[in-house]
């Protein structure tokens, strides 16, 4: 293909100099690099057997420090796994929802939280769903609905289903802190996508599925400083890695501080193999989110440019309302 991107050499694998992907909502072209992280993990659980999980670990640290920086949070304690959702349950199950027992949403969430939520909203929680459009005052309305019985909000930086920038979220987590509530932000559809940095007091979920190249198995949950303390009832023994925190009362378990509390079991590290030397790429090729966005922008402007050069009738085309738009 002329004139092709020469970033398009490094990306062989997935042929993108062959074929257009219109999937970085979803399953991104890896960099060929990750290939060698893939190779590495197995070499290193090939030589080391059981003994590979010290170079594991070292390879999860790199991959939070991968994340850190996107977040522009150096010092961040960040509990790794292998989908959001596991992350948002260890959420939930940290925070006192006997004596605060609604959370506070929209309408406009992922998957993940729209049916997990809306399953506890049935028979255990009292679940509102803020309307996410308009977005220029979602951040307001979502405010607003917080009361004292109200455990979290928990919202999206971008909106999945047409790419919107919610703003206001620094005056979502004062209203938040102000209630006693946690906010818990998803910025899966803005990391790697836009620059990003998430109010020092949220909760933040997000993975390296989607812009970030990274493959699937490689999700986070970023703490504030505030929750350090938290205990989740959904928990594994991973937890027991870390220094363990004052003595428990008699039968009661012990966790570590910070993002360790949240730790899982066993996992498949190969994720985390390929998503650390999907970082370096990353770094070794100066992608930053100013960068990325730069060029997703023009490549959305091409886009349009030339799907409105088709001059297609109109009843073959999407009306804007069907996305709220």
């Amino acid at each position: 293909m002329s004139g092709a991107n020469p970033l398009a050499a490094h990306y062989t694998r997935f042929r993108v100099a062959e074929r257009l992907l219109l999937t970085g909502h979803s399953h991104q072209a890896w960099p060929d690099v990750a290939l060698e992280g893939q190779v590495a993990a197995l070499e290193d659980a090939a030589l080391h057997v059981d003994d590979k999980w010290e170079r594991a670990f070292a390879q999860a640290d790199r991959v939070r420090d991968g994340f850190r920086a996107l977040l522009g949070d150096p010092r961040g304690e960040l509990a790794l796994a292998a989908s959001t959702h596991d992350l948002a349950l260890r959420f939930l199950s940290a925070l006192d929802l006997r004596a605060r027992p609604r959370l506070v949403t929209t309408d406009g969430e992922f998957h993940t939280l729209r049916r997990q939520l809306g399953r506890l909203g049935e028979d255990w929680l009292d679940v509102e769903r803020v309307p996410a459009r308009p977005v220029d005052t979602l951040a307001e309305r979502l405010a607003a609905a917080i009361d004292d019985r109200t455990a979290a909000v928990l919202a999206s930086a971008v909106l999945f289903e047409d790419a919107r920038i919610v703003p206001g979220l620094d005056a979502l987590a004062e209203a938040c802190a102000a209630r006693g509530a946690e906010l818990l932000l998803d910025a899966y559809h803005a990391l790697g996508a836009m620059p990003f940095a998430a109010p020092p007091s949220a909760w933040v979920i997000g993975g390296g599925y989607k812009y970030l190249q990274l493959g699937e198995g490689n999700c986070f949950l970023r703490l504030p400083q505030h929750a350090y303390g938290l205990r989740p009832a959904i928990t594994g023994w991973y937890a027991e890695f870390g220094e363990l925190a004052a003595a428990p009362r008699p039968g009661q378990v012990a966790y570590p501080r910070g993002a360790a509390a949240f730790a899982g079991s066993t996992y498949d590290p190969t994720s985390h193999y390929r998503a650390a030397r999907v970082f370096g790429f990353f770094d070794e090729q100066g992608l930053t989110p100013d960068v990325l966005r730069a060029s997703y922008r023009r490549q959305v402007d091409l886009l349009a440019a030339r799907f409105d050069a088709l001059a297609l009738p109109e009843q073959l085309v999407l009306s804007k309302d069907r996305y709220g738009r």
